[in-house]
């Protein structure tokens, strides 16, 4: 083991998360953030095609994904990206930059899941004014989420795992339900890719990965789960691949049930009104009370990631580390510091504000990760180039 740039920090719990456990998290993250935070705003950019840049963004992902799991599998660790930004630039300002850029993205999706958990509760709970109430809410949740996951491994494994089970049933019973009544009609009820044929598309797209990004959660697992050198990668491609199909149906059975001016009124809880048509009145409730679970499942996950890789960060002196008096160890502050900037963020933030900036971080880093690949890594992993390349193309060229 090694010590201040190791792959093991000292709090990690070896062989603690097992690979359901991993792929909870990836899809507490994805699930949570994607579909009830976005697709409004996807809708917005790309009209009546915004399923089809779900679609897009997936293929994306999925060649993107390629470097992670070929990462994870050779350097598992609870530093995640950190840790395979070293690997390929070593110690220095490259690692130090682009992992901050990771990092910070992790924290702005978990103000963007905390706002959309506050946004579908006030659809049921009548409190004003809207301006004071979605911020507290969302504070509330980042509060829970330091207590779940400051009680251990087993406590955010097992509240994963459950939150997981009911949000996926749940979506699934609303895809059924959703497109047994859908309306054809509606899918070409205004679209304006004739006004805009290739930036709101792309833009709709680079929020569409926003929504999957969550699958580089499970690489912070690397130190703690299962046989690592196996389990983190199928982690990754089993989390996607479940995100995937719920994208692509959740997209459809929305699209199908309410038309784009409608979706896009609705914005931040279109899946709480594509519910009406199927399920009355009662489709509110139900829509909330699964995106409630998501969004809390998401920011439980988020934490528990961006946490470990500030603190590998801490011990790689990437980043200087001031303990102000507080107790216990390194992960411990670096949650603390996690939930504080998260808090910040959400109640000074606005949701398309957040969605932008986090997009933008992460594809930079996304794109540092590849070079270092294809720059550094190729005669220690056996990869691919064209498909390690791909991603990155694609995101310089649009």
């Amino acid at each position: 083991m090694r010590d201040e740039t190791g792959d093991r920090a000292p709090e990690d719990e070896a062989e603690s998360l097992s690979l359901f456990g991993a792929v909870s998290l990836g899809t507490g993250v994805m699930i949570g953030a994607g579909i009830f935070a976005l697709t409004g705003q996807v809708a917005d950019l790309a009209g009546d095609w915004f399923p089809v840049a779900f679609v897009v963004a997936g293929v994306v992902v999925a060649f993107s994904a390629y470097s992670y799991v070929k990462l994870s599998n050779a350097f598992p660790s609870s530093g995640g990206v950190a840790t395979f930004l070293r690997e390929a630039y070593g110690l220095g300002t490259a690692t130090g930059v682009f992992a901050i850029f990771m990092y910070v993205s992790m924290v702005i999706s978990e103000s963007l899941v905390a706002r959309t958990f506050a946004s579908y509760l006030l659809q049921v709970i009548n409190l004003e004014p809207l301006s004071f109430w979605v911020p507290a809410l969302g504070v509330a949740l980042l509060a829970t989420a330091f207590v779940v996951n400051i009680a251990g491994n087993r406590a955010v494994q097992v509240s994963e795992g459950a939150m997981a089970a009911v949000k996926v049933g749940g979506l699934a019973l609303f895809v059924v339900a959703g497109l047994w009544l859908i309306d054809v009609a509606n899918f070409s009820s205004g679209s304006r890719i004739a006004e805009a044929p290739s930036g709101g598309f792309l833009a709709a797209v680079a929020l569409g990965i926003l929504a999957f990004k969550g699958f580089t959660t499970i690489t912070n697992s690397g130190g703690e789960i299962v046989d690592p050198h196996r389990n983190t990668g199928r982690a990754i491609i089993i989390s996607i691949a479940i995100s995937a199909v719920l994208y692509l149906a959740i997209s459809v059975t929305v699209a199908g049930n309410l038309t784009l001016s409608e979706i896009i009124a609705a914005q931040d809880f279109a899946l709480a009104e594509a519910a009406r048509p199927a399920f009355g009145d009662a489709g509110i409730w139900f829509t909330v009370a699964l995106a409630v679970i998501a969004t809390a499942s998401g920011v439980m996950a988020s934490v528990f990631a961006a946490s470990r890789m500030l603190a590998m960060l801490t011990r790689m002196k990437e980043v200087p580390h001031r303990h102000f008096g507080l107790r216990g160890t390194l992960r411990t502050h670096a949650m603390v510091y996690t939930i504080a900037f998260a808090m910040v963020l959400t109640i000074f933030f606005d949701l398309r504000r957040i969605a932008a900036l986090g997009a933008i971080f992460y594809l930079i880093m996304d794109i540092a990760i590849h070079w270092g690949i294809l720059r550094h890594l190729r005669s220690r992993i056996a990869v691919k180039s064209a498909i390690v390349a791909a991603p990155s193309l694609w995101t310089l060229s649009s």
